[in-house]
């Protein structure tokens, strides 16, 4: 096992040959078949607890224009320079910078601290992009899956999803100096996901790699970041991805036990293929070529950081392993996810509380509301 989340010397072209194909269009169009599904058994709760998901989504709607303090006056500077103090990544970098003679060992302070901004509006870009991944597939599940109760669940996400994209981009094009397209490696993940016409690999790419993954960037932002508009959006959306994923838990839970081990290993084949394109996106190919800087060899130097440079990419995927093996994913056939994992370096998340258990302790909109009765 290479035990390195970055991957090793040999990635560098697989990684450099996925590249953006932004030409400025404001539509992109994906291309796919799949089947719509009416039901009709229309018995409500006949899954009990995808029912219940679907109760407290239903009570725990927030609105994006008047539940959250837009009025904040934001310094971009400040905000960003505040999460990047907490970032042990970044005396490794310039360490690296300057052995490799890299343009960046020469950088100025205020260089520094425009770097910081692209990255807090590059991260926060990533974070509107995703959100709309997530919009268009769980419409899609709400088209596809068979079960009434997901269904009704399904279309409470939608709305989520919508006022996600809706808050996110409303910061960034209100607080923030500047935005970026689309992450080559998550458009190319989104399209996989949209592309294939299993509807249970919509909730497997979307539900429980890209949403798990979410959930934990966007709790670790909320832990850095002072900045309290910020906190309190991150918080709020917090509140719904724990439930997305804890849908896709239990929705895939029951499909699963009913397939063979060949459709087991196509899954688990699946799951790895997202987390590669997820971990390759966090090399943020775009600010390097923003500020200037070789691409190739900025991604070469990343790649090249020492082990401890890469505990905050591992931790992300803290909400993604425990819902795998809750799926059954990362033990089944011959515990080839397990060993996937590992040579990911994020195998030893697997007992970690799973998503499915922890969706309530982050319903901050209830909290708030009993909070202010109680008051």
């Amino acid at each position: 096992m290479t035990d390195q989340l970055l991957g090793s010397a040999e990635d560098l072209e697989r990684i450099l040959a996925i590249t953006g194909d932004d030409h400025g269009e404001v539509v992109d169009h994906v291309r796919s078949h799949y089947d719509t599904i009416f039901t009709w058994d229309y018995e409500k709760g006949a899954r009990p607890a995808l029912n219940k998901l679907y109760e407290k989504a239903k009570t725990s709607q927030w609105n994006g224009a008047t539940d959250l303090p837009w009025d904040t006056e934001v310094d971009p500077l400040t905000t960003a320079l505040g999460m990047a103090g907490s970032d042990q990544r970044m005396p490794l970098i310039r360490k690296a910078a300057e052995e490799a003679g890299s343009p960046m060992s020469k950088w100025t302070q205020q260089e520094w601290a425009g770097f910081a901004v692209e990255s807090l509006s590059w991260r926060l870009s990533q974070f509107l992009h995703g959100e709309q991944g997530a919009l268009l597939c769980t419409a899609r599940i709400v088209e596809s899956v068979p079960w009434i109760d997901a269904k009704y669940y399904a279309a409470t996400q939608v709305m989520d999803e919508a006022r996600h994209v809706e808050v996110f981009a409303q910061y960034l094009n209100t607080k923030l100096p500047t935005s970026y397209p689309v992450n080559a490696h998550l458009k190319a993940l989104l399209d996989d996901i949209l592309v294939d016409e299993r509807w249970d690999m919509t909730y497997l790419g979307m539900q429980i790699m890209v949403e798990g993954l979410a959930l934990a960037a966007f709790g670790f932002m909320h832990q850095l970041t002072e900045e309290p508009l910020l906190k309190q959006l991150l918080r709020y959306v917090m509140s719904d991805e724990a439930r997305h994923v804890a849908f896709g838990v239990l929705s895939l839970q029951e499909y699963y036990d009913g397939l063979g081990q060949a459709e087991i290993r196509e899954r688990q084949e699946f799951a790895f293929e997202a987390a590669v394109r997820m971990r390759d996106r966090f090399l943020q190919q775009e600010v390097w070529d923003r500020m200037g800087l070789d691409v190739r060899e900025m991604v070469k130097l990343l790649m090249g950081l020492p082990q401890e440079a890469n505990q905050f990419q591992q931790l992300l995927f803290s909400k993604i392993v425990p819902n795998c093996k809750k799926l059954g994913l990362l033990d089944a056939g011959d515990g080839w996810l397990r060993q996937k994992f590992g040579e990911l370096g994020v195998i030893q998340f697997e007992d970690w509380v799973d998503t499915g258990e922890e969706y309530a302790m982050l319903d901050e909109v209830a909290k708030d509301r009993e909070a202010a009765a109680s008051s």
